[in-house]
């Protein structure tokens, strides 16, 4: 199911279907193993059904249905089970697991033992009802349908409970026991049945003489037989319910499916200490199957051998066709027989049935029995093992009477689920001539047996290409030995074909190799051309930046050509006004920008730096200090005089903090048009800004 699921993912418009059936045949399983499993001696979450999973796949081999068929489910285990086994998972379930609220509505106190539900003290990982109600939500089974299912169960269990005791006359039907009028009451109400018509069904059973029909009290032991019968016919029609309703939720249409997949799950070989009808099915049904393995595996392929006119040393193997002729042979066989006693209407008879076995097989060396014994049985010498099987009730189990009136009362069953598990249970049991008609367990088993397989592909007449490749790199002597050559078909040893796989392999390395330097090459050619490419890049991106920083420092440039011209000239002015007289200066002042700018550098601009400054006056501090005889006539006014005043008779200015004096006697007058000196600005001689 994994598989094809991920098959399909590949097809969008199939991949929704797949992933519906998928989830509702995974959920059939749980509903399934609660209705059917039970836990036994040696298994505590044991099938006890058989069942076959067909999944039905389209012409481009995608999922797109699926159907479950079951057979032979163990229904007696309702009324009746082993010591130390337990009834099914379902009904331990819904006593476990139900709420408040329906214990009330499915009449299960708490505290109510059940004798139909032995060792509910034991607990199993299946004991879980939240997992089964959720995988029945997920099949589309709605909450109505599912409280008339569960309504109906605990209906079984309460019919369990109903006891009879012998009636005080011969004529009259039997009494019921202790409290049972309690529980018949309860089932009565959870079946919604009338509760007289219930017991009088359970208690009188009707015989048909021609046209007329006569009441018959049962006796105790038929009472019971009867309750069995009532409680195991509804639990195996409630069974096959759920199983059409699971196919009818994933099953695909029949134009949609041409091919299937088929898993069948059966019980395994089984051998008891008291073994009957079922186990004789159960060992029926592993018999076919060892069979089939036999035919198509060992016994056809011998076969095919032959026909292919190849020289073969035969091996031996057990071949159980014998048992399978003992079992249903024709025209005698225990099947045939059992069938032809149920068919006879007269009373069975286990004593009678063991003297017309021992007539009729005992040619067949499979079957034997035990002179010893007591009790009326036969043994059959199955592949397995021998198993010894009980006569006494087979017939009845065979037959598995529903008496008409058991039909007759649920099909007036205010339940509709109930009521709709019936409905044509009457056309069913009516023949053709308005006679009972008979159909048989193992009749009905026999027909679900025994699955069929397709023929195998022919090979091609490839194979001789591959084997002449193969064959070169070894003697001719030894081919003879390792393939056998038929008439239609080649044989070949196991050593040739580890010969195929290790030159298969050979092959694809070799292969891989070449695909792999091929994309080695590309690989390298692409990445030489992004290289390529990529320096192309580069080398444009690089040359553009350098054009555009050379054309950042041209223009750079032409700035400071720009101000060093304009430097130089103004710096020449300074020269030349420098060598003029003062008077010209003066005379010019009015026309002339640079008088006011040496009025201004004349003037003294106090820092706010606290080391001292040197301040110095022009041009009366340079006449006085080339000349101190000459008389000179102070030009500037206000401020700007004084200060040339003190810087001339070196008096200190602010002492302490300032301090005037002039320039020529420290620093000297090398040049008039020496170059200025870069300094920090608040410590620039004022005589640089003159000059």
């Amino acid at each position: 199911m994994k598989y094809y699921a991920t098959v399909a993912t590949s097809s969008q418009k199939c991949q929704d279907t797949v992933e519906k059936i998928e989830r509702r045949v995974l959920d059939s399983n749980p509903v399934m193993e609660a209705f059917g499993n039970a836990c036994t001696l040696r298994n505590s979450n044991s099938s006890r059904f058989g069942k076959y999973i067909q999944l039905q796949l389209n012409g481009s081999q995608l999922l797109v249905g699926a159907s479950v068929q079951t057979y032979l489910l163990e229904k007696t285990r309702v009324a009746f089970q082993a010591p130390n086994e337990r009834n099914f998972h379902i009904f331990y379930q819904m006593m476990k697991g139900a709420t408040e609220k329906q214990r009330l509505d499915w009449m299960l106190p708490l505290e109510q033992d059940f004798a139909w539900l032995p060792h509910a003290e034991k607990t199993l990982e299946e004991d879980c009802l939240q997992e089964t109600v959720e995988a029945m939500i997920n099949l589309g089974i709605d909450e109505g349908k599912r409280t008339q299912i569960f309504r109906i169960l605990a209906g079984l269990l309460q019919l369990g409970n109903v006891d009879f005791s012998p009636a005080s006359e011969e004529a009259q039907p039997c009494d019921l026991d202790g409290h049972s009028k309690g529980f018949l009451q309860k089932t009565a109400d959870l079946l919604q049945v009338p509760l007289d018509e219930l017991q009088s069904c359970l208690t009188v059973r009707t015989l048909r003489a021609g046209k007329q029909s006569v009441l018959k009290p049962c006796t105790q032991s038929e009472c019971g037989v009867r309750r069995d019968c009532l409680a195991k016919v509804i639990y195996a029609q409630l069974f096959d319910w759920l199983v059409t309703f699971i196919n009818n939720s994933m099953c695909a249409d029949n134009p949609t499916w041409c091919n299937f997949i088929g898993l069948l799950d059966v019980y395994g070989f089984e051998c008891f200490l008291l073994n009957n009808l079922e186990q004789l099915c159960i060992n029926y049904a592993n018999e076919k199957l060892q069979q089939h393995f036999v035919a198509h595996y060992l016994k056809a392929q011998q076969e095919e051998y032959v026909t292919e006119g190849l020289q073969w040393s035969f091996i031996r193997y057990q071949d159980n066709q014998c048992c399978l002729d003992l079992i249903e042979g024709s025209p005698s066989s225990i099947f045939s027989l059992l069938n032809e006693e149920c068919r006879l209407n007269r009373a069975s008879d286990a004593k009678q049935f063991r003297v017309r076995l021992q007539k009729e097989l005992s040619d067949n060396a499979s079957i034997s029995w035990d002179k010893l014994s007591k009790e009326p049985h036969f043994t059959v010498a199955h592949y397995a093992d021998k198993v010894s099987y009980q006569i006494e009730g087979m017939m009845e189990k065979n037959k598995d009477p529903v008496p008409p009136e058991i039909i007759s009362l649920l099909q007036k069953s205010q339940d509709s689920l109930l009521h709709s598990l019936f409905a044509d249970g009457d056309r069913e049991s009516e023949g053709s001539r308005g006679h009972s008609k008979v159909v048989t367990v193992v009749s009905k088993f026999k027909s679900l047996t025994g699955p069929e397989m397709s023929d195998q592909a022919v090979l091609g007449s490839a194979v001789e290409d591959v084997l002449s490749v193969v064959f070169k790199r070894r003697a001719p002597n030894n081919n003879n030995n390792m393939v056998h050559c038929g008439r239609t078909k080649v044989f070949l040893t196991n050593s040739l074909l580890e010969m195929l796989e290790e030159h298969r392999n050979r092959v694809r390395s070799q292969k891989a190799f070449c695909i792999q330097c091929c994309w080695r090459r590309y690989q390298t050619r692409q990445r030489n051309l992004r290289t390529q490419a990529a320096t192309r890049l580069q080398a444009g991106v690089r040359s553009w930046l350098v054009r555009r920083e050379i054309k950042k420092w041209h223009k750079a440039a032409s700035v400071i050509q720009n101000k060093w011209r304009r430097w130089r000239a103004w710096m020449d002015a300074l020269a030349e006004a420098e060598l003029d007289d003062a008077e010209d200066f003066m005379e010019n002042e009015a026309s002339s920008v640079l008088p006011k700018l040496l009025k201004e550098r004349g003037s003294v601009q106090l820092s706010s730096i606290q080391e001292p400054v040197m301040v110095r006056g022009w041009p009366i501090g340079l006449a006085m200090a080339s000349a101190p005889s000459i008389t000179v006539s102070l030009t500037a006014t206000g401020f700007q005089r004084i200060m040339s005043m003190m810087a001339c008779l070196k008096i200190p200015f602010r002492h302490g903090e300032y301090k005037v004096k002039t320039n020529q006697f420290d620093q000297g007058v090398a040049s008039i048009r020496a170059q200025p000196r870069v300094r920090d600005a608040a410590n620039i001689p004022f005589t640089h800004f003159l000059e």
